[in-house]
Formats: C-alpha cells, sequence, structure tokens
C-alpha cells in the first residue's frame, strides 16, 4: 500500500534511536515534507518526496490520497487502568466539594470502590466494559498500551482481571502488555493490617500470577498512604523471582523513596512523579528508568503537574500516559495529553509527541518496534486531516485531526 500526497510526515528516525533523552526529544527536524510512503505487511517499507515517485512504482499497489494530511506516529500509552466496572461519578462530586483524592481513599471509597463493584461483576461484563475503553482509544490513535489490574485485591479477583487482559490483548489489533498491580491498594478484608495483606501478596498472589503466564510487569503504588518503601522493595524482590520486571506508582502524593526504589529494582518505569525534586532526577539520569508523567490526572485531581521541562533539561528519558481510570483520570485522550504536556508542562509540541510515542513505547518494553516513522518499524500511525502544522494538533485539541489511524498496516475499523 502507498499512502502519496502526504504534507508532512513526523518523526522519521533511524532505526538505531529507540528513545530519546533531553534535547533531543524535540524531534522538529525529523521529518519530511510533500511525500509518499509505502507499508509492506505490518510494517513500513520506505518513504520519500513525491517528486521521486513514479507511475511504476505504484503499479499493482493500493494508493491512499492523503490529500494533504500529515503521518504522526501512533501514541503508545504506557499507563492505563481500562479494566474496571462501572464508574466513580459519585466521587467527581466529592472533588467538586473539595475532598482530596487522599481524604476519599481514607473514607473507604477511591481504589477500594473500584474494587467492591468488580468483586461483584462478571468477568464476561468486565471484558464488554473494558473492551469498549480500548476500542474508544485506538480510535483516538494509540496503538500500544499497557492495562494494570490493580482493583481486584484478593487472589481470585487479581487473576479475573488478567484474565480479562489476556482477553483484550488477543481480540484487539493494538500491542497490549499486561501489569499486576495487587499492590494498588490494602484489601477491604486486611483493613489495618497492611504488612499481612503484603505477606498474602507475596505468598499467594503472587504464585498465582505468575502461573497463569500473562502479566508482563509489575506495579506497587508506592507512595504516602499507601505502601511503604520497605514493603515496595519486598514484593519487588518477591516479583523478580518470576521474571516480573517492575514499572511502579510513585511520587504522586509526596517525595515517597518511590523513585529510588524503582531505579534501585531495575524499573522499566517510574510514573506520576507530581512530587519530584533534585535528587529524584538525579538518581533517574542515565539509569534506562523511563520518567513516565500523568498529566491527565494532575488536570482532574487538580494537583501539581510533574515537572517535565525541569526533567528534559535535565538530560531524563520522558513519557507521557493517560492514566486512563475511573477515579483520577477518566479519559485515555493521548492527544489532550499531548496537549497538556505543552499547555502546562511546556514542553514543545514535538517533545511531548515524542514523550506520547517513541518514550511510551520504551515505557512499554517496545523499544524499536514502534514510535517513530521509521522503515522496518511498524506501520501504526495516524493520518490526519490537513492541518497547518504539527503544533496546530495540541494547540486546537478538541478540534477533530484524525482521517484514519493505522495499526500494524491496517486501517482500524
Amino acid at each position: 500500500m502507498y499512502i502519496v500526497n502526504i504534507h508532512r510526515i513526523h518523526q522519521t528516525l533511524p532505526a538505531t534511536v529507540t528513545r530519546l533523552s533531553g534535547s533531543a526529544m524535540d524531534t522538529s527536524a525529523a521529518g519530511i515534507d510533500d511525500a509518499w510512503l509505502r507499508v509492506d505487511g505490518d510494517s513500513i517499507g520506505a518513504f520519500g518526496p513525491m517528486s521521486v515517485l513514479t507511475p511504476d512504482m505504484l503499479a499493482g499497489h493500493e494508493v491512499t490520497d492523503a490529500a494533504g494530511g500529515d503521518i504522526v506516529p501512533g501514541f503508545c500509552d504506557s499507563h492505563t487502568h481500562i479494566i474496571y466496572a462501572g464508574t466513580r461519578d459519585g466521587e467527581f462530586l466529592d472533588k467538586i466539594m473539595g475532598l482530596s483524592y487522599e481524604e476519599i481513599a481514607a473514607r473507604g471509597g477511591g481504589i477500594l470502590n473500584s474494587a467492591d463493584l468488580l468483586h461483584s461483576t462478571s468477568e464476561d461484563s468486565l471484558f464488554e466494559q473494558s473492551m469498549e475503553r480500548a476500542r474508544e482509544i485506538m480510535a483516538k490513535g494509540t496503538v500500544a498500551f499497557e492495562v494494570k489490574s490493580g482493583y481486584g485485591l484478593t487472589v481470585e479477583d487479581e487473576l479475573k482481571m488478567l484474565r480479562v487482559a489476556a482477553r483484550i490483548r488477543e481480540a484487539v489489533p493494538a500491542t497490549v502488555r499486561i501489569t499486576f498491580l495487587g499492590a494498588h491498594a490494602v484489601g477491604r478484608a486486611y483493613a489495618g493490617r497492611q504488612s499481612e495483606y503484603v505477606d498474602m501478596l507475596i505468598r499467594d498472589m503472587l504464585p498465582a500470577v505468575a502461573a497463569q503466564g500473562v502479566a508482563d510487569y509489575v506495579d506497587v503504588f508506592c507512595d504516602r498512604g499507601f505502601f511503604t518503601v520497605d514493603e515496595t522493595g519486598r514484593i519487588l524482590e518477591a516479583s523478580a523471582r518470576y521474571g516480573l520486571r517492575p514499572k511502579i506508582h510513585a511520587n504522586e502524593l509526596d517525595c515517597s523513596g518511590g523513585v529510588q526504589t524503582g531505579v534501585r529494582h531495575g524499573a522499566l518505569s517510574v510514573d506520576h512523579l507530581e512530587r519530584m525534586g533534585d535528587d529524584e532526577i538525579d538518581v533517574l539520569r542515565g539509569s534506562g528508568t523511563v520518567a513516565t508523567m500523568l498529566p491527565g490526572a494532575s488536570f482532574f485531581l487538580g494537583m501539581p503537574y510533574a515537572p517535565a521541562r525541569r526533567s528534559v533539561d535535565a538530560g531524563l528519558t520522558v513519557a507521557l500516559a493517560s492514566d486512563y481510570n475511573p477515579g483520577s483520570s477518566p479519559s485515555g485522550d493521548m492527544r489532550m495529553v499531548w496537549s497538556l504536556g505543552c499547555v502546562k508542562m511546556r514542553l514543545t509540541p514535538a517533545e511531548a509527541l515524542s514523550a506520547c510515542t517513541l518514550n511510551g513505547a520504551a515505557a512499554l518494553g517496545l523499544s524499536g518496534r514502534l514510535g517513530a516513522v521509521t522503515p522496518g518499524r511498524e506501520a501504526s500511525f495516524t493520518l490526519t486531516r490537513p492541518v497547518p502544522s504539527l503544533a496546530f494538533i495540541p494547540y486546537a485539541y478538541t478540534s477533530p485531526w484524525i482521517r484514519q489511524v493505522y495499526i500494524k498496516g491496517k486501517a482500524l475499523k
């Protein structure tokens, strides 16, 4: 298949570039104007200027006229909680009335409310509800995403969530990575007995999860009011014995030591980072761990935004993800995340796009496969409607911009 008359192909990077750090995240110069692109099966075959395209090259191929639209790499959303039952719109009113995320959790709401709903929801219903969200985010340009457990908080319900995750992975064309998050909160049955819950997670949950063979990663909510550094370390050490690499929640509510713990245990990413100082930036610099920031949660909860500008200036590898979940970020629209990265976090449009694509792929363990327009990489990208510039997309953040999403070389239906 050929796509012709492309206004601009963005983020045309060499195959050797699998993530971008610091000033290299601004890929404004990495592109080609007035272009064509060839798709070979599920991969990008080649691209070039329209001036060199000949009728012989097109012979025998399907041809799509971009009509002046752009090609943008597909979003790689490395942090979502799309498997949940029902909604938490009642807590939305609590937030409007001034209750904080921590106050709602302390009253027995938040994650525990989602756990109660999930427990009483059948696996098939949970799958159908979650598939609606998966279809939604793909239609908005997401071509790879992570799904977490963490609303089960019992062995049986965590395994139910992971089975649903595996069904989603089989049902969608996007690439899906699965994370076990039994340490999202302490289940109601263990109220006031957090250390016993951690013991149970290590003794019972982890072996059952490993035997199921579904999870790619492990996560812990290492923060004030949730799991301590010591508890997180115990869980990550036990998880390593089953080959589960960490991707952990850290520093959403406090400088908790979660970043340092994640780096010490070789975390693929540390996520949230709304509270991050010089010590955290220093430990992340050169560590190989991706600093994943979730501006949708800051927007919805009215919390500080993670210091993306300072982190990029310090040379870190920064990713942006949606945190799609029912309590603190009920949206998986990565175009909105891109816009928040620019408007609220002071990244350039090209930097924020790198954070939503190439670096998101790195935080998913998909480096070299997605996130850039490169011959040999997966043909997963968005063909836009005609736009005046890349900046227009995050600037006009509610204007329709997608003409067609392609995943693995096929138009998303």
